[in-house]
C-alpha cells in the first residue's frame, strides 16, 4: 500500500481549502464572493510596458534557461532598486531569483533546518510559513503582534521570549526569526525602532533575521514603511521580495532573496541559496525580463502604483466602513496592502469558533473569506479587499447580515 511521508501531512494551503466547496456552490447557481486570495492583477491590471517586455522576451526567443541563481539584467534591476529605494548595496551574488517568495522559504527551510530546531513566527503570519518549516522537522517558537497597535507591548514579548528561551537552552536550537513587513494578513507596517530591537536581539542570540518584503510599496495614510536592510545595518539578515505585489504580476512567478551583508554569515548564505538554485535549473526567464523592465522603468512604474495604491486604499476603507458598525466585529484600519482582518466577538453569536462563522459565510451567504486560525489568530478572518466596492459593500452587507441572524442577543 502507498505511504506517504510525515512531512507531507503538513502540505497544505489553508488559504484555497474552500476552493472546491466554493466552485460547487456557483456550479449550482449560487452568487459567490471571493475574498480568501490576494491576487491582484484580476482586479489592476499587470502594467502594459511590463507586458510588452515579456512578449519582447518571447519574440527574442528568450525561451531558455536562464542563469540558475537570475539573469544578470534582473539581478542588476533589483540592486539598484534596493539602493534607490533604502539606500542598500547588494552585489550580484546577493540577489538569488526564486519562483516566488514560497520557494524562498523552502530554501531557507531546507538548508537551516533540522529535526529539533525551531524558528520565531510573529502572530499572525503568513499561512505558507508553517509548511515550510514544519515539513522539515522544524517547529514554530510564537510571538504575538496581534492587530499592532501597541508596537511596544509586542517588542517586551519578543523580549520576554528570548530570555525565556535561553533560561530554557532552548536558544541554541532556535535557527532563525522572521518578520513580515508590512504584515499580511493584519495590514499593518511595523515601527523602525520596533525592526531594530527586534534585529539586536536576534543578532546577540546567534538568530538569522528574515524579513518579507513582499508588500513594501502598497503604503498609505501616512505610513512609513521601513526595510529591515535600513534597521539591520551591520547585522546579517536576508530579505524576501518579488514581483507578485508591487509589479501587480502574480502568475509571472518572480521572486528574490535579497543578502546585503559581506560578512561571513552572509557569504555563506549566498553560496548555500545558489547551489539550491542551481538544483531547479532557473526560474522563467521571459518573466524575469519583464519584471527587470518594471524595476527599471521608474517613471512608468511610479505612475502605475500610485493608481494601483489608491484604488487598494479605497477598497479597504470601504470594507472597514461597512463593518465598523457590527458590534460583534473589531476592525482596525489598515495602512498597507490590501488586507483586512476583523476579530469576531464570539461571546454575542452562537458560533463556537472562528472557523465556523467563516464556513458560515461561505454556505449560507456565498462569501468566501480565510479563517484566522491559518494566521495563528483564531478568533480573527481575513478580507482580501481587491474587488470593486460595490462588490466589497455587497459582502459585507452579507456578513453583518449572517451576524445579526447569529446574534445572541437581539
Amino acid at each position: 500500500m502507498l505511504s506517504f511521508t510525515k512531512r507531507s501531512e503538513y502540505v497544505k494551503n489553508p488559504i484555497l481549502e474552500m476552493d472546491a466547496l466554493a466552485a460547487e456552490l456557483s456550479r449550482k447557481g449560487r452568487d459567490v464572493i471571493k475574498l480568501n486570495r490576494g491576487d491582484p492583477p484580476l482586479y489592476f491590471k499587470t502594467p502594459t510596458y511590463m507586458i510588452e517586455a515579456y512578449i519582447e522576451a518571447l519574440k527574442e526567443n528568450m525561451t531558455n534557461y536562464s542563469s540558475a541563481s537570475g539573469t544578470a539584467e534582473l539581478k542588476e534591476a533589483v540592486s539598484r532598486r534596493y539602493k534607490r529605494m533604502y539606500g542598500v548595496s547588494v552585489d550580484h551574488a546577493g540577489v538569488i531569483a526564486t519562483a516566488g517568495v514560497t520557494e524562498a522559504l523552502s530554501f531557507i527551510n531546507h538548508s537551516m533546518i533540522e529535526k529539533g530546531d525551531s524558528a520565531i513566527l510573529f502572530r499572525p503570519h503568513y499561512p505558507q510559513y508553517l509548511p515550510r518549516l514544519m515539513s522539515e522537522n522544524g517547529t514554530p517558537v510564537y510571538c504575538d503582534q496581534l492587530m499592532g497597535q501597541d508596537w511596544d507591548v509586542h517588542l517586551e514579548g519578543f523580549e520576554l521570549k528570548i530570555a525565556s528561551l535561553k533560561r530554557s537552552g532552548r536558544i541554541k536550537h532556535v535557527k532563525y526569526v522572521i518578520v513580515t513587513n508590512p504584515c499580511n494578513p493584519t495590514g499593518k507596517t511595523i515601527p523602525r525602532k520596533t525592526l531594530a530591537r527586534i534585529a539586536e536581539l536576534s543578532n546577540e542570540n546567534n538568530l538569522l533575521i528574515i524579513s518579507d518584503e513582499i508588500y513594501d510599496e502598497i503604503v498609505y495614510h501616512g505610513a512609513k514603511f521601513t526595510s529591515m536592510s535600513e534597521a539591520a545595518v551591520g547585522i546579517p539578515h536576508i530579505l524576501l521580495n518579488g514581483s507578485s505585489k508591487n509589479y501587480d504580476s502574480t502568475g509571472f512567478r518572480v521572486g528574490f532573496i535579497v543578502i546585503p551583508g559581506d560578512d561571513k554569515t552572509s557569504m555563506s548564505l549566498k553560496e548555500k541559496f545558489t547551489d539550491y538554485a542551481l538544483t531547479r535549473l532557473s526560474i522563467n526567464t521571459p518573466a524575469q525580463h519583464a519584471v527587470a523592465e518594471g524595476i527599471n522603468n521608474v517613471k512608468e512604474h511610479r505612475k502605475a502604483m500610485k493608481a494601483m495604491v489608491k484604488g487598494m486604499q479605497e477598497r479597504a476603507e470601504t470594507t472597514v466602513r461597512a463593518i465598523r458598525g457590527n458590534r460583534h466585529l473589531d476592525v482596525v484600519m489598515p495602512d498597507s496592502t490590501f488586507y483586512v482582518f476583523p476579530r469576531i466577538r464570539l461571546s454575542g453569536l452562537d458560533f463556537r469558533t472562528g472557523d465556523e462563522f467563516v464556513k458560515s459565510a461561505l454556505l449560507e451567504e456565498g462569501v468566501q473569506l480565510t479563517r484566522g486560525s491559518a494566521f495563528g489568530a483564531p478568533s480573527n478572518f481575513r478580507i482580501v479587499a481587491l474587488p470593486g466596492k460595490e462588490v466589497l459593500e455587497e459582502a459585507m452587507s452579507r456578513i453583518n447580515r449572517m451576524c445579526a441572524r447569529h446574534s445572541r442577543t437581539p
